[in-house]
């Protein structure tokens, strides 16, 4: 008795597709084996069912319904099919369903079928030819009996199988197998290199064997027999490898680095899963880690691999060892070692320890190596720059392809051309790898998102009038091309003069089944067709129907392609005018995101009842027709032609047409701009979800460009896929200069998927590639192979898939062998187009195209500063008028020879412009009442102090009379020479002289080679702290300077970091229940690092293009993160790419100038006035007294600058106890400290502390190192360049020690200058502590105005209800934070640092007044006599739009009730009970009801 499925299986969950499958299915029989470890699940269905869903059906019935029992189900499928069907037709839509059959059953068989060729003779006869060979007389049988099985038993059908064996011929490339090995061979010995030849010959030989063996056809993966070494002894003996000095190297061998020689066969570190044991393995050593313990010992840590996974091998050495073994074991190092696997008791993973022996060993890697006389060029690859799809490095592919002897290689990213900096720096003298005199290039190019603009709305036009007769029809067909597929129903009503008056419908015998998803799309059956008449008898009378009509369908394209196959077919002409509805649509009706049948017709107000069938769709699509001829007519379009050149494509509706992909390539330089203007206008104009390139735009710039038909993406490919017609695809081919074609495992994936009716087996795929190249010689288009490369080698795809899985791509396991191919391998992959015509397209026609490129630089070359007219002599002349105002005329020697020598050195090398663009926009600011803070190194320019951008003053400390009538200064006195290297403020109190006035105490003494260098060849870049409330204003008149459309803002690219890297192969290891060490994962995270995630903006930096120049000279441009909402455009390249080019301005907002604005605003007080030798601010960084407390107030505070900028965090403290600071211009250098990176810490914090050195002596900005060599007597241009060098993290060359030691220079000097990865310049840090000094200054004297503004602009995680309620609360709170210690949330961190200046205040007594909604700001905290005012924002859950519609709210009049509040605010229910809680609303009453009493 049969049952439904579902009623046998009632809680079986599947997918839907499976589901609606299982929906027809009956259940005729359900049995298991007697151990009942097997159940079989007998099926019926009037359907086929695909084996992969079959298989898919047990997992999951294995899976659901017996979880934790081992069981096997097997469903055992019969199928009732329609008369349609026969063995051929059916072979040929189930023919991938048997391949997965017997790829799961045995690969031999699965192999065999494959290879066979099949052929039907007669209904039921299939004749099978097979290559004769044992194994195919062998297993051919199995093959017949599978046939039987499937077609008689399984599907009830008839079949005989004729059986015949064809001689298989030899390959000329199997012929040239054995050559082609031996050079192979000859070139892997070539590039190895081993100390001792032992190694080299078995290496060679394996590599020569495994050829060989691949050469002779054996594709089997045959495990070797070899003894593998990992030995089960029991470890009691082995405690450490330094006892008694065994381990170290005791052997005659040289190659051994480490303990005794060995023997034996290394295992892969892939079957290393758990303790095995002693083991031998060959790795490469990724890293090395050397730590110091106690006993003079030291522990190497190192993570290897063999590229099948990783481990951690740790060893213990005694620390005299160390040296000679690291010379070895380093990062790269190929060794072979032997030690015993153990669970590391640290961190519970798997190592390697009680190493034995270490040895050298080759690189046993087998690189890929391209040995084909003639060479290819690979035109198709994408690098990390392809949104999260390349994970290349363009460094990488030009190394490889130069290495290869390739003459050039491609840059073709998805849209961008961001890597082709990148893949320009390959030629650069320093760190390049190829030289610049090669003749090798780089062909720069995009795949672009190309959009179809220049196909009209009507095809073959001839100016019929759109009164005129008209047929409105609509197919449905078995599937999507018209080469394979066939055509159901016919339906079309005919239009006269806007009237509907004839109608035509028709089922069509397809004479093939109809497949399932077309049915449940159609609701058309086998049954319904099956005695219609076939398509001969139909489309004589459909088109006898159409006679002297233009041809109307809504998508017309595609059912116009099975009307003209059909009319070929039978030889009927085909000369057709149509029209596509889906065209008028964009044309009419522009506000449409969607152009469906249905969606257009519900946006015109017509009915559609019964979608998808033929003869309903076509009078809807009539009536759609209708009425958009009346729109027409409201436009005074009256014909056709009028129509197709009226409705030009706007740019909203580019944005909504398909896309398709095509390369594009610069010939030239007119090419490269072309390029960068497409690119510019695609991500400007026309993006959407991805930088469209219509084609009207790509004509218009065509000029210099190259443009290819590019991947299955393209519209070439995709037209030939529905079989378009040629007429159309003769146009599509005619716009090409160039058409492309790639290997088979590109595109398999459309053989899994059923949208692709026409691609079912590898031949199909083969046929496709044949059309193209009968395309090319048709049209004398040359026609290449490319490998559309994502990756390099073929392993590397395993970063693609885990970047494609951490993205939600279901198919990311699915990848196609998208590696760079050698040209054998291409020709190999081609040879089924005979073996000219794959030379003709792999070698030949690659190189052609590479040879109709230029070589050319995609960064232009020289350098365009902006043209401000004057601008040398304004500098002049503002720099030497503010030098005569303060120091006289004439002026002193000093300040005029520096002056002199700056102007010189800024003019002669063109950088007047930058210092009067500085000026402009700080005057600017200033006289808008905004200090500026400068950074970097421009302090070190007295032109800057003197022309008003930096109030950083570099001269040598001196004196200065401020008495306009005297302006006497003292450079030279011997108190004055005291003071040399340190700061003016730093001197004692004096008066002048000659007037008695009391003198000005200036300079900081640093050299201006800093900033610009001895030769005025350092690029100098002029960086400035804005106030952050200001900074939109400062880069708003950057136009005004400049001209509108002169500047654009820095653009960045933001790429996968490490941290989110790590997450994506962790999640990717964890979902598929993989365990992988933590070395293997982060091996795998440096092949995913760096991939381009987005784009964005630098926050201060606006680049500046000469007036009369265009931007894509240098750079395409675009909108940061492709936001199409926004009005900032970027630069596309990243700004460090082409800042050596055009001008960079770093307009940088700060807190500290909104601070001082503030604290100049609450207090009147000028902060240029406040003097920086306040004795009692230079006490807050020594102690607490000048606060009026001590640090058991504020919790141990050892210092009162808690919130002053630079010091007020607890490393900046600690550091100030470290050093304990007398001076103004120590805490300049506390500040170089602080800011560098390993130059305190372990470094001059160590020296300092063990008295070698002093905070005046030790290294603390890049200016010492400058100043100390030329002081030690090395010549100025080598101080620079090693002070560079250092600052960058770049260390000391070997020349560059040898001259600081011939110079006396200590030891611990050049120890501390090899450490440094970072340093601050003086002039920056000088500026930093001048604002923090000042800031400091009114903490000590205008407290309540420093803690309003702190609070204001500072702090941010400020908590009314938690801070405000008093000192015992907040303190409360405090110590619950510190409890959690390093458990804290990164906000409860944030709050605690804002509760310690809470803390301060109360200790110095000052509270807070409850907040007043009607008195309150939004984001200020006020002064109420001696109390603070919080601000609105400061209460928990009311963001900056809530406390802004209070204040606006309370302006316009009191509040009548909470309701009242909340509907006039907007502000949450959640926010006004916690205020209601904090008593905010005083006696406002819950709601606005009224009672009779309030009138009484």
């Amino acid at each position: 008795m049969e049952k439904d499925f579902f009623d046998v299986f009632p809680h079986l969950k599947v997918k839907k597709e499976l589901e609606e499958l299982l929906d027809m299915v009956f259940v005729t029989k359900v049995s298991m084996n007697p151990g009942r470890t097997h159940l079989r699940v007998y099926i019926e269905s009037s359907r086929w069912i695909h084996k992969k869903n079959i298989f898919a059906l047990e997992d999951e019935i294995e899976r659901q319904c017996f979880p934790g029992i081992p069981m096997t189900v097997t469903v055992v499928e019969k199928f009732h099919l329609s008369e349609q069907y026969t063995p051929e037709n059916f072979l040929e839509s189930y023919r991938s369903s048997m391949e997965v059959e017997l790829r799961n059953y045995n690969m031999l068989e699965y192999n065999l079928f494959r290879r066979a060729k099949i052929t039907f003779t007669g209904k039921d006869t299939m004749h099978m030819e097979l290559p004769d060979t044992v194994i195919s007389r062998q297993k051919s049988e199995i093959l017949v009996e599978y046939f039987h099985k499937v077609f008689c038993e399984r599907c009830g059908m008839d079949l005989k199988v004729d059986l015949d064996f064809i001689e298989a011929k030899e390959s000329k490339y199997r012929k040239n197998a054995a050559l082609q090995i031996r050079q192979e061979v000859e070139n892997v010995l070539k590039h190895v290199k081993l100390s001792s030849g032992e190694e080299s010959a078995p290496e060679a030989e394996k590599v020569s064997k495994e050829k060989t063996k691949k050469a002779s056809g054996d594709k089997t993966n045959e495990k070797s027999n070899e003894k593998k070494s990992f030995d089960k002894k029991q470890q009691k003996g082995q405690k450490g490898d330094f006892r008694g000095g065994f381990g170290f190297r005791r052997d005659s061998n040289p190659d051994v680095v480490y303990g005794r020689d060995f023997d034996g066969e290394p295992i892969s570190l892939e079957s290393i899963t758990g303790e095995m044991g002693e083991v031998i393995i060959r790795c490469q050593v990724m890293d090395v880690e050397k730590r110091e313990i106690r006993n003079e010992k030291t522990i190497l840590i190192f993570p290897v691999t063999d590229f099948t996974d990783s481990i951690v091998v740790k060893m213990f050495l005694r620390n005299e060892q160390v040296p000679e073994v690291t010379e070895s074991v380093k990062k790269g190092a190929f060794l072979k070692l032997k030690g015993v696997t153990t669970i590391d008791r640290f961190d519970s993973e798997l190592t390697i320890g009680n190493i034995t022996g270490i040895k050298k060993i080759a690189n046993f890697t087998t690189a890929r190596t391209d040995t084909s006389p003639q060479k290819r060029v690979e035109l198709h690859c994408h690098t990390k720059m392809s949104d999260m799809d390349g994970v290349t490095d363009a460094k990488a592919l030009v190394k490889r392809a130069y290495e290869w002897g390739h003459k050039a290689i491609a840059i073709t990213d998805h849209g961008v051309v961001q890597s082709f900096p990148e893949a320009n720096h390959c030629f650069d003298a320093w760190g390049g790898c190829v030289p610049k005199e090669s003749d090798f290039k780089v062909l720069y190019g995009m795949e672009a998102y190309l959009v179809d603009d220049l196909k009209g709305m009507v095809t073959n036009s001839k100016g019929q009038r759109l009164d005129g007769d008209f047929v409105v029809f609509d197919i449905e067909t078995t599937g999507f091309s018209a080469l394979t597929c066939k055509i159901i129903e016919i339906g079309a009503v005919k239009v006269e003069k806007g009237e509907i008056t004839d109608r035509f419908s028709t089922f069509v015998n397809p004479e093939v089944p109809i497949p399932f998803r077309i049915e449940q799309l159609t609701s058309i059956n086998d049954s319904m067709v099956i005695d219609a008449p076939a398509i001969e008898e139909v489309l004589p009378k459909f088109l006898e129907f159409c006679e002297g009509c233009v041809m109307v369908a809504h998508n017309a394209d595609f059912d116009m392609s099975f009307i003209i196959e059909n009319c070929k077919r039978q030889g009927i002409p085909d000369d057709f005018t149509y029209v596509d509805t889906v065209g008028m649509a964009r044309f009419l009706l522009p506000a449409l995101n969607r152009f469906k049948l249905d969606t257009v017709a519900k946006a015109v107000g017509v009915s559609l009842d019964h979608h998808h069938r033929a003869v309903d769709d076509a009078a809807c699509t009539a009536e759609i027709f209708v009425r958009f001829v009346k729109m027409l007519a409201e436009r005074d379009i009256f014909d056709v032609d009028e129509m197709n050149s009226q409705g030009a494509v706007s740019p909203d509706t580019i944005r909504k047409l398909p896309t398709y992909h095509a390369i594009v390539f610069a010939r030239n330089e007119t090419g490269r701009i072309n390029l960068y203007k497409l690119v510019s206008q695609s991500h400007l104009k026309y993006y959407h979800r991805r930088p469209r390139v219509p084609k009207s735009i790509l004509d218009k710039y065509r000029e210099g460009l190259l443009v290819g038909s590019a991947c299955e993406a393209g519209e070439l490919y995709q037209a030939l896929l529905r079989n378009a017609p040629d007429q159309e695809i003769a146009r599509l081919v005619n716009f090409y200069d160039y058409l492309e074609i790639q290997p088979l495992g590109n595109n398999a994936f459309m053989l899994a998927d059923e949208k692709h009716d026409m691609i079912n087996s590898e031949e199909d795929l083969k046929e496709i590639n044949q059309k193209i190249v009968k395309l090319g010689e048709q049209f004398k288009k040359p026609v290449v192979a490319t490998c559309d490369v994502h990756f390099m080698d073929p392993q590397d795809e395993v970063y693609r898939r885990i970047i494609m899985a951490g993205n939600g791509f279901s198919d990311a396991d699915n990848q196609a062998p998208l590696y760079l191919r050698t040209t054998e391998e291409m020709l190999e992959e081609f040879s089924y187009l005979g073996s000219e015509k794959a030379e003709e397209v792999v070698i030949t026609n690659t190189n052609k195209i590479a040879d109709m490129i230029e070589k050319i630089s995609p960064i232009h070359p020289d350098k365009f500063p902006p043209v401000i007219e004057n601008s040398e002599q304004d500098l002049k002349n503002i720099c030497f008028t503010k030098a005569h105002e303060m120091y006289g005329d004439p002026l002193p020697k000093i300040v005029e020879d520096r002056l002199d020598r700056e102007l010189n050195s800024i003019i002669s090398n063109g950088y007047a412009v930058m210092y009067i663009i500085a000026q402009k926009l700080v005057w600017k600011s200033n006289e808008d009442g905004y200090l500026v803070g400068s950074r970097g190194s421009v302090g070190s320019s007295l032109a800057a102090t003197m022309s008003g951008i930096t109030e950083v003053n570099p001269l040598p400390p001196h004196y200065l009379c401020p008495n306009p009538d005297c302006k006497y200064s003292d450079f030279d006195s011997p108190e004055v020479k005291e003071y040399a290297g340190m700061a003016g403020c730093d001197m004692p109190d004096k008066v002048c002289p000659k007037c008695g006035t009391k003198m000005n105490k200036e300079g900081f003494d640093i050299p201006f080679e800093t900033f610009l260098g001895f030769k005025g060849d350092k690029e100098p870049d002029i960086d400035l702290n804005f106030s952050g409330e200001y900074q939109a204003n400062a880069h708003r008149y950057t136009e005004v300077i400049f001209g509108k459309g002169q500047t654009f803002k820095a653009g960045t690219i933001g790429t996968l970091a490490e941290k989110t890297a790590f997450g994506y192969v962790k999640n990717y290891y964890e979902e598929r229940g993989q365990h992988k060490r933590y070395c293997e994962i982060n091996r795998i995270v440096q092949g995913c690092t760096g991939v381009r995630r987005t784009t964005g903006q630098h926050p201060g930096g606006i680049i500046v293009l000469p007036v009369g120049e265009e931007i894509e000279k240098f750079t395409p441009v675009q909108h940061p993160a492709n936001d199409v909402n926004s009005d900032i455009i970027t630069t596309h390249f990243d700004y460090h790419s082409i800042d050596g080019n055009l001008l960079k301005l770093d307009i940088l907002g700060h807190d500290d100038p909104t601070m001082i604005r503030m604290l100049e605003d609450l207090t009147g007080i000028s902060a240029r006035t406040v003097p920086l030798d306040q004795r009692d601010v230079m006490s807050l960084f020594a102690g607490t007294q000048a606060l009026g407390i001590s640090p058991e107030d504020i919790g141990g505070c050892k210092l009162g600058c808690l919130g002053i900028p630079e010091f007020g965090t607890d490393f900046a403290m600690q550091m100030l106890i470290d050093t304990k600071p007398k001076y103004f211009s120590d805490l300049v250098r506390i500040a170089g400290l602080s800011h560098g990176t390993d130059v305190w810490l372990g470094n001059a914090q160590v020296l300092i502390q063990n008295g070698t050195a002093t905070i005046s002596t030790a290294i603390c900005t890049r200016d010492d190192i400058m100043i100390y060599l030329i002081g030690k007597g090395v010549e100025s241009g080598l101080a620079f360049t090693i002070m560079e060098s250092v600052r960058k993290g770049k260390g000391l060359r070997d020349e560059w020690i040898q001259t600081m030691k011939e110079h006396d220079v200590p030891e611990w000097y050049i120890w501390s200058c090899k450490l440094i990865k970072y340093m601050f310049p003086k002039a920056h840090a000088a500026a930093y502590v001048m604002m923090a000094y000042r800031i400091a200054w009114y903490k000590v004297f205008h407290p309540l105005a420093y803690y309003a503004a702190f609070f204001s602009i500072r702090a941010t995680s400020f908590s009314y209800e938690l801070m405000c309620m008093g000192k015992e609360r907040l303190e409360y709170y405090m110590a619950e934070i510190r409890k959690k210690g390093d458990e804290a949330s990164k906000k409860e961190q944030d709050t605690l640092k804002d509760m310690r200046i809470v803390q301060e205040m109360y200790a110095r007594g000052f509270d807070f007044v409850p907040i007043d909604l009607y008195k309150a700001k939004a984001h200020r905290f006020q002064i109420m006599g001696d109390k603070l005012m919080p601000a609105l924002d400061t209460i928990d859950g009311l963001g900056d739009k809530a406390a802004d519609a209070v204040v606006d709210a309370a302006a316009r009049g009191k509040f009548l009730s909470k309701d009242d509040f909340r509907d006039r605010t907007k502000v949450s229910k959640t926010v006004i009970d916690l205020m209601d809680d904090l008593n905010l609303f005083g006696d406002i009453p819950q709601s606005n009801q009224m009672s009779l009493f309030d009138f009484t």
